[in-house]
């Protein structure tokens, strides 16, 4: 059995003060007397728009839909409203501990709106924490429109705005969310739902396991309906047909161990095709990045990186060294042990060669479970994750056992006739 490649995400979010207020479309014919005089009793835009989205905000936290409704353009397309309506549904459904907005940003050019008299096009940050799994709210960009329609203030669009507007899985439909001891699973499909859960609560358990017990031991994962949702949710930076699973976080600062917005998002194809235990392994895998990212590197070595997620992903899956390893055991009978360990840039690659550089990985990670156990492994990661150079990361493996990397590399193909047997 061959599980697809994963990885974890880093997407930093740069906030910005909000500048004073800029026109952003040519200025209006002469108004008539009566509503020069209304204008000049309007608030500015930018605080118009606050009071909206917190209004917003208030209206979701009570349950308000009445309130909701009423902060939406009642001249925008009728799709674009009942659309306003369900999001307010699907975001009651989710368990929030945490939920707001803010503009960010100076007002953007926009196309005209007919007849509004008023138009506001801006940035607006979303700052949110799933309850049950966020030890910290995380918070994400939108794009939103505003119209002024006489005295009132009104949300005419959320989409097309701005081009990296985030959408959750709350924008793609009706929500089936459980809520368990060590988390919370949000997606679409209940059966999928529930098939998630039912391994989830085992799964940070199995990590906490090897890792220890210093991280939340809490995960928030998310089962999207669509390839559309599941690109939405990670980012362009993967092929998300080629993914079984990925761990994405919104913010990590090594430096600080802060992580924000940890989430294990798996493929919508994923829960419908994997076997039990082969998606406890795609949980297991991803849940480990999800524990060691405060104290994980961007540039370090990824034959440990994703080799030692995998080692913990398949540790209890019952499965033999040759079962997960079988295109390196193919490779090994007829050509002999690899000639140097994975290269960062082979997990870049697409089908069996990635499916290769992931296999040599965990093969030789388990190899050096066996010779240091798995506290000393579980060292071994925290200091070689956290190199910045290969001078780093090498003398974190000589310190730690005794092996230079050709050292290890001889040790480990010497070995490999017997282990893949």
């Amino acid at each position: 059995m061959v599980l697809a490649a994963s990885a974890a995400v880093l997407g930093g979010l740069a906030l910005v003060g909000l500048p004073s207020p800029a026109p952003v479309e040519p200025p209006p014919a002469p108004a008539s007397a009566g509503h020069a005089g209304l204008a000049a009793r309007l608030p500015a835009p930018e605080m118009a728009v606050r009071d909206l989205l917190a209004r917003r905000e208030e209206s979701i936290r009570d349950g308000d839909e009445a309130a909701f409704a009423a902060t939406v353009d009642p001249e925008a397309p009728a799709e674009f409203q009942q659309r306003q309506l369900q999001l307010f549904h699907n975001l009651r459904s989710v368990p929030l501990s945490s939920f707001g907005y803010r503009l960010d940003g100076a007002p953007l050019a926009h196309a005209p709106v007919p007849a509004a008299d008023e138009v506001l096009a801006s940035r607006v940050v979303l700052r949110y924490a799933l309850s049950g799994a966020d030890s910290v709210p995380t918070q994400r960009p939108l794009g939103y429109l505003f119209v002024r329609r006489g005295a009132s203030w009104y949300l005419a669009e959320d989409t097309g705005v701005v081009p990296d507007a985030w959408r959750g899985p709350w924008d793609f439909g009706r929500v089936e969310v459980r809520r368990t001891d060590r988390g919370v699973v949000v997606g679409h499909d209940a059966a999928a739902v529930d098939r998630v859960a039912e391994q989830l609560d085992a799964s940070v358990a199995d990590v906490t396991e090897v890792w220890g017990r210093g991280w939340a031991q809490r995960v928030g994962v998310l089962v999207p309906g669509s390839p559309e949702e599941l690109r939405s949710l990670v980012g362009p930076e993967f092929a998300v047909d080629g993914i079984a699973g990925v761990a994405i976080a919104d913010l990590v600062d090594t430096r600080t161990r802060r992580v924000e917005g940890a989430r294990v998002v798996l493929s919508p194809s994923t829960t419908e095709q994997l076997s039990g235990v082969a998606l406890g392994v795609v949980l297991r895998h991803e849940i480990t990045h999800v524990a060691a990212r405060a104290v994980t590197a961007d540039g370090a070595p990824m034959w440990m990186l994703e080799g030692y997620p995998d080692y913990i992903g398949y540790r209890k899956s019952g499965l033999a060294p040759r079962d997960v390893a079988p295109d390196l055991a193919r490779a090994v009978r007829e050509v002999g042990p690899p000639l140097r360990l994975p290269t960062n840039s082979e997990f870049h690659q697409a089908g069996r060669r990635l499916d290769l550089a992931y296999q040599q990985s965990w093969s030789v990670v388990h190899f050096l479970a066996q010779r240091l156990g798995e506290p000393g492994l579980t060292e071994l990661y925290r200091r070689i994750a956290m190199a910045t150079s290969p001078d780093e990361a090498e003398a974190a493996l000589h310190e730690s056992t005794g092996m230079t990397s050709p050292q290890l590399l001889a040790a480990w193909g010497a070995d490999l006739p017997r282990s893949l047997a």
